[in-house]
Formats: C-alpha cells, sequence, structure tokens
C-alpha cells in the first residue's frame, strides 16, 4: 500500500513552510514562534496550555483572565473549585465562620451569607431548650412561649416526662397531670 506524502509542513500562524522543529498542537502545524498565546502573545514553551473560545493561551494568562475567583481571596482558582453560596471558592478558603474548619464542599448552614459547620451553627444560631439551655438540632415541644427539648420537657415535682397534651403549671414550669 502506498503512502501518500503530505508535502511540506506549513505553519497555522504564518502560512509559511515550517524548517527545523514543528510544533503540533489542535491537530495543526506551527514554527514555535508562532504558538503563541492569544493574550500575552509570547511563545508557549512546553506541553501545558488551555484552549478557550478558539485561541490558545498560556497557563498563567488563562488563569488570570478565564479562571473562576475565589470569593475568600479574589485570586484564580487553578485546581479544585468549590461552588456554594452562589460564588467560587478554594478548598481551603470554604471554611465554617465560626471554627475556621475546612468544609471541604460536604454539608453546611448558611446564616447572613457566610458557611457554619452544624456545630458552630447549632451554637450561635439556634434556638435555646428553655430546660437546659442547649441548642435544639431536632424536633422541639412548644409550650409555655419557650421551645424545649423533648426530654427536657419535665414536671417540675417528679422530673418524669410530660406527654400529655394538657398539664398544669407552677412557676412557668410544667406539673404533669399525677402531680397536679
Amino acid at each position: 500500500m502506498a503512502t501518500r506524502d503530505a508535502g511540506p509542513a506549513i505553519c497555522n500562524g504564518c502560512n509559511a513552510q515550517i524548517q527545523g522543529r514543528i510544533v503540533t498542537a489542535l491537530n495543526k502545524k506551527w514554527h514555535p514562534e508562532h504558538f503563541t498565546c492569544k493574550s500575552c502573545r509570547k511563545p508557549i514553551d512546553g506541553a501545558k496550555f488551555h484552549q478557550h473560545d478558539g485561541f490558545v493561551h498560556c497557563v498563567p494568562c488563562y488563569a488570570q483572565y478565564y479562571s473562576p475567583r475565589c470569593h475568600g481571596c479574589g485570586d484564580p482558582i487553578t485546581d479544585r473549585v468549590i461552588q456554594a453560596l452562589g460564588v467560587s471558592w478554594h478548598a481551603h478558603h470554604f471554611v465554617c465562620g465560626g471554627c475556621k474548619k475546612e468544609l471541604g464542599g460536604g454539608g453546611f448552614m448558611e446564616q447572613a451569607g457566610r458557611p457554619y459547620c452544624s456545630v458552630c451553627y447549632a451554637e450561635k444560631f439556634a434556638a435555646r431548650c428553655a430546660g437546659c439551655g442547649r441548642p435544639i438540632v431536632d424536633k422541639a415541644i412548644i409550650a409555655l412561649d419557650a421551645k424545649w427539648h423533648r426530654e427536657c420537657f419535665t414536671c417540675k415535682l417528679c422530673r418524669n416526662p410530660v406527654t400529655d397534651p394538657t398539664f398544669s403549671v407552677m412557676d412557668n414550669q410544667p406539673i404533669c397531670g399525677k402531680c397536679a
């Protein structure tokens, strides 16, 4: 089987014949000095470059002009991007607004546009139990103009849980039907 000679290599940048070193990229051939970044116009040296809107960009220019910007620091993000709260973050800048622990793109709670881990969110923003004062992060009993953990809503006298829908009150504390 005969192979067909494609003829001399023609530079995609200047349309002249290429003698010597050839850069092959994007199914085209180039003189090394003509394979340049669209943004800074410098020759792209090495194998790393980006393509955007049909043009070639060196890695620094691509990062500067086209990479998403971190909401935490404003710098371009060139590695893992976390999308949260409608913006982009470096992984190490997406941290809890309380303890500053990295949230890693997992579950978080939002308050006033800031992310919080569940522990800090509960400590800072959750309703407090009228019985023990700790945050309520699950279901609550609402009674006596307050919220209570189920296990904290107990009779003031016998300390047993008050489970009946009707109960008495003494000093703004529930009294079960047996003690009333």
